[in-house]
């Protein structure tokens, strides 16, 4: 085993001499060594075929100005934009944009891990004074700042069948990227002609693009309007098509290297189910949530502010009925230190809230208990008012409901577990012990219910060992035999952590 580099790869062609590469399984490393093969001739030399989306393809979506031009040319727009060789470029084309802009240090490709935001003229003089001296070139972007970020999940075949997998939402407004931004599948927020126009445009620009297997779309969303920008097309397998398979159950990995050696998705079956085909696409009654680790503050920062740059150094996955059941879940898998979304006890203003941080979900939470509105929440965070009702139902629960009764009142209790209180926080709001509330639980036959991901939904029952818990419901999805005499324990591992 290699590490993924020009040479690297040109000895085992050289060496084994095969008849074709794939380059969506590799991530952004896979893409770029395999365009620089093509681009050097060497793919062609050796009679190398890529399997899969064609390298013009991949090449359009990795360089900016051709995705620009493709997407113009199918009557779609991108995020406007200007290519700036100087500060005064820079400056002038921030006056025609309005502040804030966004600053690419990338003039070539659409990766934004090297980005950063300028509220004013001051922040952009001194950004650019920085970047300028490693770059003679630098993009100024119209700032889409506190828009929605929604992303599609799209499959295709050589023969133009196509499924959509699912969509995909971020809680956190544009500003922050996906991999630090808490996200929840599907979408949450869309109104039916909002999803459906965003499911026809991924679909147009799929097949526009020629993309074989699995590919990631992603929009940019005025939540005043149903106004939209394209920002990106992802042709690799990314960490949004792990989420996307892991919350459906979809088989994405498997399923793109099939297409790529010509298989049709009609004649496919799913090979999570065995039962299902794969041209089936997946219908979820149950909520997914995405939570990003951010541990700031093991390196070495000045601020533990968070936006456009990579942060994050893992994530997690929850699965449950309902959001706030999700929610709570994956808040508690972040840190062993989180018991859920739990207030602060000190007073937070509104400049905290305005930043985003490594702690901005909890300063919601702080900041609900501590009187806030949804309304001066959204103005603060333009964070939709659909999720910060959900935040808001959290809250007033607990200043309403939770006091030593609550134990006591099977109603309250089983209520508190579907908005996604573990015992631990009960035991603490209420100032019981674990072992008392979850021997009310036993005593009020208050259990986690068995769900199974049903990849089709209802609508054609499906055998699949993939499951949830879940406090919502009046029975198991699967029955356990009492009658078994060997019972076996799965043990994993814990969450990952610098440092640790």
């Amino acid at each position: 085993m290699a590490s993924i580099t020009e040479t690297s790869v040109t000895k085992v062609i050289e060496h084994e001499r095969p008849d074709g590469i794939f380059l969506s399984c590799g991530g952004q490393v896979a893409l770029n060594c395999g365009v620089e093969l093509y681009k050097s001739g060497f793919l062609q030399k050796y009679s190398c075929n890529v399997l899969g989306t064609p390298i013009k393809s991949i090449q359009i979506t990795q360089d900016r100005s051709l995705f620009t031009q493709h997407m113009t040319y199918i009557e779609e727009k991108v995020v406007p934009y200007e290519v700036v060789n100087s500060l005064q470029e820079a400056l002038k084309s921030a006056e025609r944009f309005g502040y804030p802009v966004l600053v690419r240090y990338d003039v070539v490709s659409l990766d934004d891990r090297r980005s950063s935001y300028a509220n004013n003229r001051e922040e952009l003089i001194s950004l650019d004074n920085s970047a300028l001296i490693d770059s003679s070139q630098l993009f100024i972007d119209k700032s889409v700042k506190g828009w929605k970020k929604i992303q599609y999940e799209v499959v295709r075949d050589h023969y133009d069948n196509f499924i959509v997998i699912c969509n995909m939402e971020n809680i956190d407004p544009l500003a922050l990227r996906t991999g630090e931004s808490i996200v929840v599948v599907p979408s949450q927020t869309l109104s039916n002609d909002e999803y459906s126009l965003l499911r026809s445009v991924s679909i147009k620009i799929v097949r526009h693009l020629s993309i074989i297997g699995a590919c990631n779309v992603q929009f940019a969303l005025n939540p005043l309007s149903s106004e939209y920008y394209i920002m990106r097309v992802n042709t690799q397998l990314s960490r949004s098509s792990a989420l996307a398979s892991k919350a459906t159950g979809y088989p994405l990995a498997f399923i793109t290297a099939e297409l790529a050696i010509g298989m049709r998705l009609t004649n496919l079956n799913n090979s999570f189910t065995d039962e299902t085909f794969a041209y089936c696409e997946p219908s979820l009654d149950y909520v997914v949530i995405k939570a990003p680790k951010l541990d700031l503050r093991k390196f070495l920062r000045y601020s533990n502010e968070i936006e456009s740059s990579i942060e994050s150094v893992d994530e997690v996955m929850s699965i449950g009925r309902s959001f706030e059941e999700a929610f709570q879940q994956a808040l508690r898998m972040i840190h062993e230190d989180v018991i859920g979304f739990h207030p602060y006890s000190r007073t937070i203003t509104d400049d905290e809230l305005n930043i985003p941080t490594d702690e901005r979900i909890f300063l919601l939470a702080t900041a609900l208990r501590q009187g806030y509105t949804v309304e001066r929440l959204f103005e603060l965070t333009k964070i939709d008012r659909w999720f910060l009702h959900k935040f808001q139902s959290i809250i007033q629960f607990i200043v309403h409901h939770f006091n030593s009764s609550i134990i006591q009142n099977k109603s309250l209790l089983l209520e508190a577990k579907r908005l996604g209180f573990s015992d631990q926080q009960i035991s603490i709001y209420c100032g019981s012990t674990e072992v008392e509330v979850r021997a009310s639980r036993q005593q009020f036959v208050i259990k986690p219910l068995i769900k199974q991901i049903a990849t089709v939904s209802d609508e054609s029952p499906t055998q699949i060992n993939y499951f949830y818990l879940t406090y919502h419901g009046n029975q198991d999805d699967i029955q356990l035999s009492p009658n078994k005499e060997t019972s076996i324990l799965v043990l994993g591992s814990f969450f990952y952590e610098i440092g640790k």
